[in-house]
């Protein structure tokens, strides 16, 4: 049996690939090729990918009692596509976004205009778990601190694409981007080659660039190095994968020392060798016990003293989060708009701040019609959805808001659009969202689509892979 995309369930959201009339026609190509091919085609291709994705070992890890477990990385085979058109404005309104965040955390750090002129609430900062006095007057190259950002993008039932939030902290996901292409150029070689499909393969390349251009030293090969808390970690394999496309050596902070004099070096066989930029992906508090948590295994003794002394490159900065913060999120078409004069390219969704009284009323009046998030949480950990929760998860909930108000935000339930997601043999609507990447360096950079994540089980709105949600690539397409 063929699948026949006339008989594809509609229903009140937005398809990313089938609208009312039919195929959308970016999508065109892509359903009349699957239209070609019956179920038991479509699952073996399918088995084809999840082979691969094994033999190559993409893997990620999940935290679960009692410890931790790893499991192959979850790719859906039907592809989203996005016209070339519709991502050039979404990639220049992610450059705003981006770079306007940068401006905000240098500001914050020094000078402090954007909380004399009132455009962010003093308090709001001074209450936020993740702004680190420590890297107060500290002026990183280029006045860059998130040199990664990962946006997350999702689409409403109007077709409206919204920046649900930013995440500089140490955001992940884009080696599952990159696997996921290599992987489909297998499975499907044949629909590569009648359509033009915009590559992704440049983005190591990109990442080694704009580390090395904010090397303090000015040499010909700045020495890079990728920092992973190691093998435990649940992005451990992105560690991994990133430092060998990119060419820079992976360390843990056992490998890694800071001399008398402020500079940072690894050790090797044949000696010590001066480090410039360091990619970390380990978080704050665990970066340098002389500063941070003094019993962290992690980090390195005095890596902020060099960072101050501007002997050694952070990538991306500690204190950054002060910017990922959901409250701060709010703000942020107010940033774009103080420091560079400019209307917002990309919308936010409406957010509602429980710090604010009046706002914080609306909120609990309206509890069962609202996804209330945790301000500082991540992997879609304590985020509650009003309408699917039972009356007890609310009234826990509205005692946790009263408790706590600046730890909370809240938005309207969005209705996600949805993609054909293989189920029980055929195609089956699924609820996703998008993370593109943004590179910040001597130049910026925005991966031509980004990671989809996507809902496996039916009328889910949880795409987090942790949470059991899965992923597809991502493909960019010039012409119908």
């Amino acid at each position: 049996m063929h699948v026949d995309w006339s008989k594809y369930p509609q229903e009140q959201f937005f398809d990313e690939l089938v609208a009312s009339d039919g195929p959308r026609p970016d999508a065109m190509a892509l359903l009349t090729y699957l239209a070609g091919l019956d179920e038991q085609e479509l699952v073996e291709r399918q088995h084809a990918a999840e082979l691969a994705i094994k033999v190559m070992g993409i893997t990620f890890t999940v935290y679960m009692e009692g410890g931790t477990i790893d499991r192959s990385w979850p790719l859906d085979i039907i592809p989203r596509i996005l016209s070339a058109r519709e991502w050039q404005r979404t990639a220049d309104g992610l450059r705003q976004r981006v770079q306007a965040l940068n401006m905000f955390i240098d500001d914050l750090y020094n000078e402090q205009r954007v909380l004399r002129d009132k455009i962010v609430p003093p308090e709001m900062i001074h209450s936020s778990p993740q702004y680190r006095a420590p890297c107060q007057g500290i002026h990183p190259p280029l006045g860059i601190w998130a040199h990664v950002c990962g946006s997350d993008l999702v689409r409403d039932k109007d077709g409206t694409l919204y920046v649900l939030e930013d995440n500089l902290r140490v955001p992940s996901g884009v080696s599952y981007m990159l696997t996921n292409r290599m992987v489909m150029k297998r499975v499907f070689p044949e629909l590569f080659e009648c359509q033009t499909i915009l590559p992704v393969d440049g983005y190591p390349a990109q990442l080694f660039d704009t580390l090395a251009s904010v090397a303090p030293r000015s040499v010909e090969s700045p020495m890079v190095v990728v920092l992973s808390p190691g093998i435990y970690n649940s992005a451990y394999f992105e560690h991994a994968y990133l430092a060998q496309e990119m060419g820079a050596v992976l360390v843990m902070g056992s490998d890694l020392v800071v001399s008398d004099d402020d500079v940072v070096a690894m050790r090797t066989i044949e000696g010590l060798q001066r480090v410039d930029v360091i990619y970390r992906r380990i978080d704050d508090l665990f970066m340098d016990p002389e500063v941070f948590r003094s019993d962290s295994m992690l980090g390195v003794p005095g890596l902020m003293r060099a960072w101050r002394a501007g002997n050694v490159a952070l990538a991306n900065a500690p204190g950054t989060g002060v910017a990922d913060d959901k409250a701060i999120y709010a703000y942020v078409p107010r940033l774009i708009r103080y420091y560079l004069d400019q209307d917002p390219i990309l919308p936010n969704v409406p957010t509602y701040l429980c710090s604010d009284e009046k706002e914080r009323q609306h909120v609990l009046a309206n509890l069962d019609q609202l996804v209330i998030k945790p301000a500082n949480e991540s992997g879609g950990y304590g985020i509650v959805v009003g309408s699917q929760a039972s009356p007890k998860e609310l009234d826990k909930l509205r005692s946790l808001i009263l408790k706590e108000p600046r730890n909370f935000v809240a938005q309207p339930i969005l209705q996600l659009s949805t993609a054909p997601t293989l189920a029980d043999h055929h195609p089956e609507p699924r609820h996703l969202d998008l993370r593109p990447f943004i590179l910040s360096g001597a130049q910026t950079y925005v991966t031509t689509g980004g990671l989809t994540r996507v809902a496996l089980r039916r009328n889910s709105f949880v795409v987090n892979s942790s949470q059991g949600g899965g992923s597809k690539d991502t493909w960019v397409v010039e012409g119908p």
